[in-house]
């Protein structure tokens, strides 16, 4: 059934926005251009280097893309506990021999730059993680003729999401790797988020609005079953990490299937917020210790992650993945939405016999 949602996209694949360099122009271009629903990642960029970003992919593809854009964080750390959480990684600063980062180095990500910019120069979608945009934003939006998505963990954030006059709501299950994009950061709420086919039911019975729904999908069975639930479509990021065109770090690949990392866990080790990543050394010395302090936590831990990365050891890097971390598949991005789209296919008329997904 055609939707202003459906349109964009051939298929029922979205390429997640991952921050850090993994969406780059390259993947989301590939994904798009295939007939998915490519995305770029404008958090921790600059204003003009999300921009020069948004030309690369036009200059590759004539196909809809999005961008994602951080929402403005609260100044409500505790800076006793982000100085404490400071001395506990003096060790780590030693080890790789590389200073800690300025905790107060901002909490905007240059969030009004960045939406002059996509109001000047509209991008077919934006999307929204972190919390929900004014309903004067999100109108803006919509008369610059860009369809609008914001990031729901919970039925109450997808009920936000309409009311401030989103276009659809991209419904993330806790299984999903990186960050949680919980609009309120809540340490009491810890390791309580839903499970995305039952998010998707109960945000199915709150709004009206179209969901994409996320949250370690890795197989186009997943996708169909997501679909089944009342998804229009599908985001996948892990599935996208390995691929070529990915900018992800290589050790940052690798270990999606290294046996060293056997499992996942949610964590505030690297950034002060929940995010899930795959359980290594850092996570396991600095997780229990680290306050609820974004993006205070992930500056002063910015350097500690390049200089891990540069010295080759996966063991202090942040290796954000969700739960089927395992299930990747090594392939050219193209390729993979293809198989992905023939397996929606197969899965649903399987379904459709009787025969489930």
């Amino acid at each position: 059934m055609s939707s202003p949602l459906t349109d964009l996209c051939r298929h029922p694949i979205v390429q997640a926005p991952m921050a850090g360099g993994a969406s780059c122009p390259h993947l989301a271009a590939a994904v798009s251009e295939t007939g998915g629903l490519g995305f770029l990642a404008a958090g921790y960029k600059t204003a003009d280097g999300m921009y020069q970003e948004i030309n690369q992919v036009r200059g590759l593809t004539a196909a809809p893309f999005g961008v994602n854009l951080f929402m403005p964080q609260p100044g409500t750390a505790d800076p006793a506990a982000v100085g404490v959480y400071r001395d506990q990684l003096a060790g780590e600063s030693t080890w790789y021999e590389t200073p800690l980062g300025d905790p107060d180095s901002g909490r905007d990500d240059g969030y009004e730059a960045k939406l002059a910019i996509l109001l000047d120069d509209p991008v077919p979608v934006v999307s929204f993680t972190f919390g929900c945009p004014t309903r004067n934003v999100l109108e803006s939006f919509t008369r610059a003729g860009t369809f609008t998505i914001v990031t729901a963990t919970t039925p109450e954030e997808a009920q936000a999401a309409q009311w401030a006059g989103a276009d659809a709501v991209c419904v993330q299950g806790i299984e999903a790797g990186g960050h949680q994009g919980t609009h309120r950061d809540d340490p009491a709420a810890d390791g309580s988020g839903y499970g995305l086919l039952t998010l998707l039911e109960l945000v199915r019975e709150t709004v009206q609005l179209p969901m994409i729904a996320a949250g370690g999908l890795m197989r186009g069975s997943q996708v169909a079953a997501a679909l089944v639930a009342g998804a229009s479509a599908a985001q996948l990021g892990t599935a996208f990490l390995v691929c070529p065109e990915s900018g992800a770090h290589a050790l940052h690949k690798q270990a999606m299937t290294n046996p060293l990392f056997v499992r996942t866990e949610l964590t505030r080790a690297f950034s002060g917020r929940p995010a899930r990543g795959l359980a290594n050394r850092f996570m396991r010395e600095h997780g229990p210790y680290a306050p609820a302090a974004y993006p205070d936590v992930h500056h002063l831990t910015s350097g500690l992650r390049k200089a891990a990365a540069k010295a080759g050891d996966a063991q202090g890097m942040a290796l954000w993945a969700g739960q089927g971390h395992r299930l990747v598949r090594e392939m050219p991005a193209a390729q993979l939405v293809g198989v992905l789209a023939a397996e929606v296919d197969s899965a649903r008329a399987a379904f459709a016999h009787g025969g489930g997904v």
